[in-house]
């Protein structure tokens, strides 16, 4: 099995410009089922470089293909009303990659999409998702990693690269990677995809990504400690080096002054060593901590 995108998946895109074409030309040569586009001023038009329709809505392409799943690449200023659209038309699960969507969007897409509405949504910020051997949604490089049984969550897009791409080269696979994206206000948080992993009979253990700011790691940890005790669980925490008060890199990424503690990555380190989560201090420790946890 895999969590949230499998071999059934079916894809409409949002955002069918250079790259929206060029990454769901990437996920449907990786084998998923990219099956529509969406564009307001093109519907019923062919989408020739993916042999695909083109509809005006969501609606009309979740009718007439089944698409289950969106991939979101609109520019930020529209990006609010795209997974709003999605949603509203009966998308279960919504990627949207999306940066620089305000936070002010995110709070009113948040309530109705994911409080109030149940949808799955991944994003924004993130690089997607992949399920090796069976469905791919976003930007996330394919051959670096393989069918396994390591569940990956992560914050970061090319650190979660180097972290599956070590693995791989141990012989070691993936059953689902979930970029979840390091804005302050995503859709899906860690202990989300760590609870869908717990539930997953594929998934033996589980390798996460985090940075600083914020409680999530932490939360995660004290689930993990209290329902899953027995799994193989790595961490790593980007942003050792970070000054306090600075941001560093994503938008969720700052250590507040005079925060509540335990936002920077030290102190996550020891937060999470204490629940008997060990944490590296680099992805290439990180795989090596989990190929260790494995025995190989």
């Amino acid at each position: 099995m895999s969590i949230f995108v499998d071999a059934s998946t079916r894809v409409v895109v949002q955002g069918i410009g250079s790259q929206g074409t060029f990454h769901a030309a990437r996920n449907r040569a990786y084998g998923t089922q990219v099956v529509a586009g969406v564009h307001p001023r093109r519907g019923g038009e062919r989408w020739d470089e993916l042999d695909a329709p083109i509809f005006a809505t969501v609606a009309e392409a979740v009718e007439a293909t089944g698409a289950d799943t969106s991939m979101v690449m609109v520019p930020a200023p529209f990006t609010r009303d795209a997974i709003l659209e999605a949603h509203r038309a009966g998308v279960r699960t919504i990627v949207a990659i999306t940066e620089g969507v305000p936070v002010q969007d995110m709070t009113v897409v948040y309530d109705e999409v994911v409080r109030r509405g149940g949808t799955r949504l991944i994003g924004p910020n993130c690089p997607g998702l992949i399920s090796p051997g069976r469905a791919n949604v976003g930007i996330i490089p394919g051959d670096i990693t393989m069918p396994g049984n390591v569940g990956l969550v992560s914050r970061s897009g090319t650190l979660t690269y180097q972290i599956m791409h070590e693995l791989a080269q141990a012989g070691i696979g993936i059953s689902t990677c979930v970029g979840i994206g390091g804005d302050p206000i995503v859709g899906t948080q860690f202990l989300d995809v760590i609870q869908a992993f717990a539930a997953d009979p594929e998934t033996e253990a589980i390798a996460f990504v985090g940075e600083i700011g914020g409680g999530e790691e932490q939360r995660a940890g004290e689930w993990i400690r209290a329902n899953i005790p027995d799994t193989p669980v790595v961490g790593y925490i980007a942003g050792f080096e970070a000054p306090a008060g600075k941001q560093m890199g994503h938008a969720g990424a700052i250590v507040r002054e005079g925060g509540p503690g335990g936002e920077s990555a030290a102190e996550k380190q020891e937060l999470l060593g204490a629940m008997g989560i060990p944490v590296a201090s680099n992805p290439s420790e990180a795989a090596r901590l989990m190929i260790e946890r494995l025995g190989r």
